[in-house]
């Protein structure tokens, strides 16, 4: 048993050593997010600026999110120099075609179908769409390149490095958060620039630290005896066939991820619609979701550990107690979030939320307490399902969030429930229906994925 396999074997304080530096760096990759509507809810249009600039992002991350296995198929198989490079390629060619694809919704008149029509935004709100789509590009596409040395990283079990780099970025966030306000710079565009300097930064830190590891990759491959053309002609079919078969284990996964991003989509075209004032329902939601995403986003980072600590054994459900314990921990931090002097801070002063409306953001952030243990639950399960090389048992759960959720909107919706509940009620539904469904789907035997 080498060293890292040696690592692999459960524990709770290698679980933990591993898990927290993700957790951190989902918190603060998170809550970059909130912290920049600081910049848009204080240009010209106030908060009512949040919900263009928030469905521009929605489209951009939908568009992205086609990419969304990538991170898993490379923990699952760039683990040597040959994955590895294919790995790097299969990013490589993704990143080009889907910028070129997010680019695409901006074009008149897809535009205005998508914002105006689809998303029922009014045509200046549409307008900040459009634009934050566009100028998006720069940012998401250095999301696509932290990716390879992301993967070095956690395969080398060096989450702590990655969220070293990311932690200057959310602090290079919080500086120009606090510094354009103060000289003026307000607004989405102001916002997103904020955004994007801290993801180019981040992106050059993970790769620096993960240059040792890929050096070590290289060096474990060994020179060639010999050099031909006939070897190159092999080399090249054996790339294309690496490149391929990871693709193909991606698929499902990104198709899955990008089922699941049309859910904020979806959640905003059936608030935006509800009874009693739906800008200001879709501003609540927006506000709140950004609380909650963070917390939820570092129960769903359970996955990367499921894949680095796989079960033992039949029946091995150590990680599956572990996950409800630190997804309790994580409900119990929003709860903590949601008691009125915080939260009156945070929605009032720092979002610019009306003073009546402050109630509906306490209440709604108390209520996704338990949704943090149900994403950790569902987490593990997806990493299971990873490890098992069964990447369409996580797109059958990331399809039957999108069903259950819609489902859950259109039954609330001729009810007239508030447009916030709607929201909550939405994600909860669609959540609980994906631990099922990819339980259901692993239960049922198929076939594996493989790039042999």
């Amino acid at each position: 048993m080498n060293e890292i396999e040696e690592k692999r074997q459960f524990s709770v304080g290698r679980v933990t050593r591993f898990y927290v530096p993700l957790l951190l760096q989902a918190f603060s990759q998170s809550i970059s997010y909130p912290l920049v509507a600081s910049i848009v809810t204080h240009g010209a249009l106030g908060v009512d600026a949040l919900t263009g600039f928030a469905q521009g992002q929605a489209v951009m991350f939908m568009i992205g999110l086609l990419g969304g296995g990538l991170v898993m198929t490379g923990l699952v198989h760039a683990r040597d120099w040959s994955g590895y490079k294919a790995f790097r390629r299969l990013n490589l060619y993704l990143m080009i075609a889907l910028l070129i694809l997010q680019c695409v919704p901006a074009i008149h008149p897809f535009d205005v179908w998508v914002f105006e029509g689809l998303l029922n935004l009014p045509p200046e709100l549409a307008q900040i769409a459009r634009w934050t789509l566009v100028g998006g590009v720069v940012m998401n596409g250095g999301f696509f390149l932290r990716n390879v040395p992301r993967v070095v990283l956690y395969n080398n079990l060096e989450s702590g490095k990655s969220n070293n780099a990311t932690f200057v970025r959310i602090g290079l966030t919080l500086l120009l958060t606090f510094l354009l306000p103060r000289w003026g710079l307000v607004g989405p565009w102001w916002g997103l620039a904020a955004m994007t300097v801290g993801v180019l930064v981040e992106w050059i830190l993970t790769w620096a630290y993960a240059r040792p590891y890929v050096r070590e990759l290289a060096a474990a491959k060994g020179p060639l005896p010999w050099h031909s053309d006939i070897d190159d002609l092999f080399a090249a079919k054996r790339r294309w066939l690496l490149v391929t078969g990871q693709f193909r284990f991606m698929l499902p996964l990104s198709f899955g991820s990008f089922v699941l991003a049309i859910s904020p989509l979806m959640i905003a075209a059936f608030v935006g619609r509800s009874a009693l004032e739906p800008q200001v329902m879709l501003a609540i939601h927006y506000v709140t979701i950004g609380v909650a995403n963070p917390i939820g986003f570092g129960a769903l980072r359970m996955q990367a550990v499921s894949i680095a600590f796989p079960p033992q054994y039949d029946g091995d459900r150590r990680m599956l107690w572990y996950a409800l314990g630190a997804g309790s921990v994580l409900g119990a931090l929003l709860l903590v979030f949601s008691l009125p002097r915080i939260a009156d801070w945070y929605f009032g002063a720092c979002q610019n939320v009306k003073p009546e409306h402050l109630g509906y953001a306490r209440t709604a952030i108390a209520c996704y307490c338990v949704w943090a243990v149900l994403q950790a639950v569902r987490a593990r399960i997806e990493g299971i399902a990873a490890v098992r090389k069964r990447p369409s048992a996580v797109m059958v759960g990331q399809v039957t969030y999108l069903v259950a959720m819609t489902a859950a909107l259109s039954a609330m919706l001729p009810c007239g429930v508030m447009g916030w509940k709607m929201a909550v009620g939405g994600i909860y539904a669609g959540t609980a229906a994906t631990i099922v469904a990819v339980y259901l789907a692993l239960a049922r035997k198929g076939p594996r994925v493989t790039t042999s």
